[in-house]
This record gives C-alpha cells, sequence and structure tokens, in this order.
C-alpha cells in the first residue's frame, strides 16, 4: 500500500530515499552536461569516421545496458541496425556475466559497451575479442574500472562515465535502473552516434535536453505538492494496480519499456507494456479479466481494513505524437473506459525529439522514484 502522506512532507521522503534515488532524478540534468564534458575531453568531437557503421554491437549489464540499447535503436531508425548483446551466466554478478560477438562481427561494425561497474571480466574479453576481428570499440564506465585498460589495449575510446560521489559509496549501492546511471551511460553514447552520422545530437542539442530535464525536476521534485506534481500524482494513481503501458510514437516505446524496467527494480511494482495500436489487441483480454476494475462488483463494500484491495489495471498512455496526427489515443481510451479501466497520460511539451524523449523518461522516472519510496515507507 502506498503512503500517501509521505509523498507531500519532503522531510520523510529524504529519510526514506537511502539509495539517493531522488537525488539522482533531480540532478539528471546535471549529469548530462558532465557526461558531455566526459566526452568531450576523451575526444568524441575529434573524431572523423570513414562512414557509417554497418551494425551497432552494445554491450552492458542491467535495466540501463538494456534502455541505451532500446533508445539508441530507436533514435537511429532504419539508418543503422542496434543490436544488444545479450549476457549468459549462472548469476547477475560482474565475474558470473558472459558476452560473445557475433559471428559476423568484423571491421565495419561499431561495438558500444555501456556499463555503470566496469569490474565485468567478460567484457573486458570481448573488448579484445573486437579488436582482433577489426571492430571498433567505444566504451562509458566508471575511471580506474578493470574495462579501462582492456579498451586501452584494443586502441578503443574510452569515455568516463559521470558518477556522483554518493554513488561510489559502497554502503550505498546503485540500482541499474536510477535515472542518474542512465543519463551517465546514455550521453556520450549520443555523442559517437552524432559523429557517426546516424542521429543529430549536437552538443547544443544536448544541453537542451539538460534543461528540459531541469524543468521536469522543478516540476516534479519533492517540495512540490502531489496535486500540481504530475510524477506524484501518477505515483498515487498506480498504488495498488497493475500498470498497463501504452506507448505510442518513437519517443515513447523505449520510453515505456524504461518505466516497466524503473517500476520493477526501483518499487518491486510488477507491470506491462505494449505499443499502440497492437496494444489494443494484445490487452483486450487482461482489461475484460479479473483485472479490470468492473470485475469484482462487491468491491465497494470490502471491508478496506482487513483485508487487502484487489488488484485491479491502470492504463497509462505515453505519447509523443500531436494530437491532431494520426492516432490511436481515442481507441485506446474507449477500450480502457468499456471495461471501466482508469487511465492516466503523459504527453510531453513541444520539442525536438530529445526533448521529448527526455521529459517522459524524466517524469516516469520521478513517480517510479516516488512509488518505492512511499510503498517502502508504508510497508
Amino acid at each position: 500500500m502506498l503512503d500517501e502522506s509521505l509523498l507531500d512532507t519532503p522531510e520523510a521522503l529524504a529519510e526514506a530515499d537511502r539509495r539517493a534515488l531522488l537525488r539522482g532524478a533531480a540532478e539528471a540534468g546535471a549529469r548530462v552536461r558532465t557526461a558531455l564534458r566526459h566526452a568531450t575531453e576523451a575526444g568524441v568531437n575529434d573524431l572523423k569516421p570513414d562512414g557509417r557503421p554497418r551494425a551497432i554491437l552494445i554491450a552492458g549489464p542491467g535495466a540501463a545496458a538494456t534502455c541505451v540499447a532500446d533508445l539508441l535503436g530507436s533514435l537511429a531508425g532504419t539508418g543503422c541496425p542496434v543490436i544488444r548483446l545479450t549476457p549468459t551466466g549462472v548469476a547477475p554478478a560482474a565475474g558470473a556475466l558472459r558476452w560473445e560477438l557475433p559471428g559476423w562481427a568484423g571491421s565495419v561494425d561499431l561495438l558500444l559497451i555501456a556499463t555503470p561497474d566496469g569490474s565485468e571480466p567478460s567484457l573486458a574479453l570481448l573488448a579484445e575479442q573486437a579488436y582482433r576481428r577489426g571492430v571498433t570499440v567505444v566504451a562509458v564506465a566508471p575511471a580506474g574500472a578493470l574495462l579501462t585498460e582492456s579498451v586501452s589495449a584494443s586502441h578503443g575510446l574510452f569515455v568516463p562515465m559521470a558518477t556522483a560521489p554518493y554513488e561510489l559509496d559502497e554502503q550505498l549501492p546503485v540500482a541499474a535502473s536510477a535515472p542518474g546511471v542512465l543519463w551517465a551511460l546514455f550521453t556520450p553514447l549520443l555523442a559517437i552516434l552524432d559523429r557517426a552520422g546516424l542521429i543529430s545530437a549536437q552538443p547544443d542539442a544536448l544541453e537542451k535536453v539538460a534543461d528540459r530535464l531541469d524543468q521536469v525536476a522543478e516540476r516534479c521534485g519533492p517540495a512540490i505538492a502531489t496535486y500540481s506534481n504530475p510524477a506524484k500524482t501518477l505515483a498515487a494513481e498506480l498504488a495498488d494496480s497493475l500498470p498497463v503501458i501504452w506507448t505510442e510514437g518513437t519517443s515513447a516505446g523505449p520510453a515505456g519499456h524504461r518505466f516497466v524496467a524503473a517500476l520493477a527494480e526501483l518499487s518491486g511494482t510488477p507491470a506491462v507494456v505494449a505499443d499502440l495500436p497492437e496494444a489494443l489487441a494484445a490487452h483486450s483480454a487482461l482489461l475484460a479479466g479479473p483485472l479490470a476494475a468492473s470485475a469484482d462488483p462487491d468491491d465497494f463494500f470490502r471491508d478496506r481494513v482487513d483485508e487487502p484491495p484487489a488488484l485491479h489495471a491502470r492504463v497509462v498512455l505515453l505519447r509523443d505524437r500531436p494530437i491532431g496526427g494520426l492516432t490511436a489515443a481515442p481507441a485506446a481510451r474507449d477500450l480502457a473506459l468499456s471495461h471501466d479501466t482508469p487511465i492516466s497520460e503523459l504527453e510531453p511539451e513541444p520539442g525536438g525529439e530529445l526533448e521529448t524523449l527526455a521529459e517522459l523518461i524524466a517524469i516516469t522516472d520521478f513517480a517510479a522514484v516516488y512509488l518505492a519510496l512511499a510503498s517502502r515507507a508504508r510497508s
């Protein structure tokens, strides 16, 4: 259950936030600027690629690397396939994970390594394997990590990850879905793909991303009351529900998948996600089943003190398309309401593709953090 009173008590939120998740969300804009500076100092702006790579391979552990691969694949579009190298192993530990290059990888491909740890031996071996096969290597990881030497020895480019002092405290484990981790890994790789001619992410565009993240932090910060705070409002709406995330638009798709991963890792909230219009068919039976609000006609008379609340679905519609364009949103609303399923909607302010993407991710990150803190305090 969610402790809604905690959402409007900044001091209690700060006390409950032992992993500095709110701080990471609030500092996302600053993290982008620091990561951009690190990329510049590492020589990203001086790169002169011979042409576009045939394929981009991405390797790294956890939800952050998965999200980075989804985001880069969405932004690159049909210009170049973006393939995440899925690790194997017996445990999600640095020493147990294994990555392998596909057999076809060669000198016309680009390997991007993104890890908030950097101590994974298999990633170091992957960089060496890529060098032997002529694959260009770029890595983003904490400075001084094991991976640093391997990338340097492989004549690759290493960009130090933009870390915060509190993330280096061994007593404070950093979640892979933490907002700061995502932007620290994602920003240098945006600059790399800009130099490769696959996307448009010039320094001024990334500065606008940082500005948009700052604006979201002002709107969604812990001092802003729930009634005027979109992230707190969404967190309260998702309490005791199964979030059904529907996305529409190029930027909204990976933002929705990121939201599901953050909900699972940060607050332990299960969620499902699908893109419109396919989501209408994929989740129609789900909304018509026992998770629908209308599935329990006696719910109004249930003893809410002695019995746990019934779990019902709630649709969250993430969009980055203009309202006047071709859209499946009206059909989505009709389907949800026909099953008495409440619906929440998020649509970013106008701006460039990177800015709207950043806004959707930032608001949903804040929401996932608030849900995690308020739920944990209640338990």
